[in-house]
């Protein structure tokens, strides 16, 4: 995990992507975080925060959610506060899934599509989802504390093929998808 001097306080996941071709059914993505206890980091998520929702102490909240894309740069923003996070919380992984509404869509169908990870003013990740073209949901971050209580970031940006329920459920374990 990379951190700077005390550790991140606070870093925002935005998502973009452009809207469907006319006639056909929106494209919806979803960010989505999952977060674990200090003593079951690889375990089932406490919870999971995504679409309108917020983690049970606020530290983790969907400042701007978008159902169709717009095309408007970053429709869809999430806020993680780690400065104000519970020490019971250890590891915190953030991802991205399509909603299979229109049917069946991957990272590949998507244009314009992009997510940046930053810290104040740093960039820790920016990606456009190529290297998970075939997939239809992707974790893109993951964060977690030292022994000394400092959160840290490290990329990692794997597919999955799973619909968003059972990507939330799945979404930090340690094999691939």
């Amino acid at each position: 995990m990379s951190g700077v001097g005390e550790g991140l306080g606070r870093a925002e996941v935005k998502l973009r992507w452009d809207p469907s071709p006319y006639g056909e059914p929106p494209r919806h993505l979803d960010i989505i975080a999952a977060t674990y206890a200090v003593d079951d980091l690889y375990g089932r998520p406490v919870y999971v925060v995504h679409t309108e929702s917020r983690s049970p102490d606020g530290t983790i909240t969907m400042s701007r959610h978008s159902e169709t894309g717009m095309g408007f740069g970053f429709v869809e923003v999430m806020l993680l506060e780690f400065d104000r996070m519970s020490p019971r919380y250890g590891r915190v992984v953030v991802g991205v899934a399509i909603h299979q509404d229109g049917g069946p869509r991957t990272f590949g169908d998507l244009s314009n599509a992009g997510v940046v990870v930053v810290e104040g003013y740093r960039d820790l990740l920016v990606d456009d989802f190529a290297q998970v073209a075939d997939a239809t949901a992707a974790t893109v971050a993951e964060f977690g504390r030292d022994t000394s209580g400092r959160w840290g970031f490290r990329e990692m940006v794997r597919g999955f093929d799973a619909d968003p329920v059972l990507f939330a459920a799945e979404m930090g374990s340690t094999r691939q998808q």
